[in-house]
């Protein structure tokens, strides 16, 4: 299986353009024999969207969004958008598509609001984190900041996830500003959450900058070993791609079975008495 990244640079705000830009890579992928093509975070409208998010969200059922779909039917594609949701909620979502139809749409959870980022202002957080089959196998979406939280890859590994797919849009910064950081961070998790959770990680981040914000590219492939199959280069547009043994999961999980011992109960049981605990807490603050 040839799976591709589409390590691109949006135009902020601007659907039609980045609705052809998407076109573009897709011609790139498929004349390279690409069969999974994967796009970054909120590919269609950029990042940095402020006010603009409100007049940027789009049904499913928009026109952009089912035109996007039907170049699905050679490839599988996976995009995000401005989802509108039919209660008129906006959310940051990634959808994926395979033979012309919606398959997927995954609702960011983990909203960060905290430094640089405000997304939790304009977004509404998705309540779901699961993972859905397609042609390839079991797969789950994790966008960008729902990959930081451990408990989100174990929940789609324990439900039965053989692919995470990680559209992000990461910017070149960390705790002590320097760009070697945030992205080392990045490969930090990822290679561990492959390697523990015995699947394939693919990682797309954007590159080029939004009002003094530079985002780094580097997007990665990783193995159910936790080993780095490729890497893109850093701030320059790319399609990365590769050629992955989808057997690889199976010979993972039969040398180091983490996950046929994990106890779930356990879990769940510890779990339900940190909750009370909290409940409880709260109740004479």
């Amino acid at each position: 299986m040839r799976v591709g990244l589409a390590q691109m640079r949006p135009a902020l705000g601007d659907i039609q353009r980045n609705y052809h830009l998407h076109l573009d890579w897709i011609k790139k992928a498929k004349q390279n024999q690409v069969e999974l093509l994967l796009f970054p975070e909120l590919s269609l409208t950029g990042y940095h969207l402020l006010d603009l998010t409100y007049d940027l969200g789009r049904s499913v059922h928009s026109q952009e969004i089912k035109e996007l779909v039907t170049y699905s039917k050679d490839l599988d594609i996976v995009f995000g958008f401005v989802e509108l949701s039919e209660d008129h909620v906006l959310y940051n979502s990634t959808l994926y598509a395979s033979n012309g139809e919606i398959v997927h749409i995954h609702r960011k959870v983990y909203l960060p609001t905290y430094g640089m980022f405000d997304e939790g202002r304009y977004f509404g957080r998705g309540e779901v984190i699961r993972s859905f089959p397609t042609r390839f196998g079991q797969m789950g979406i994790l966008i960008c900041e729902d990959m930081w939280h451990p408990s989100a890859p174990f929940l789609l590994a324990q439900d039965k996830a053989q692919f995470i797919l990680v559209p992000s849009n990461s910017p070149a910064r960390s705790l002590d500003q320097s760009e070697i950081g945030s992205q080392s961070f990045w490969y930090a998790n990822l290679e561990n959450q492959a390697a523990l959770n015995s699947l394939f990680i693919l990682f797309c981040n954007r590159v080029g900058t939004e009002d003094g914000i530079s985002f780094f590219g580097g997007s990665s492939i990783v193995n159910p070993y936790g080993d780095e199959l490729v890497r893109a280069n850093m701030l320059e547009e790319q399609l990365l791609y590769t050629d992955i043994d989808l057997d690889e999961v199976r010979r993972a999980r039969l040398e180091t079975p983490l996950l046929r011992d994990e106890n779930l109960d356990l879990t769940i049981r510890e779990l339900n008495r940190i909750r009370q605990n909290r409940l409880e807490q709260k109740r004479w603050t």
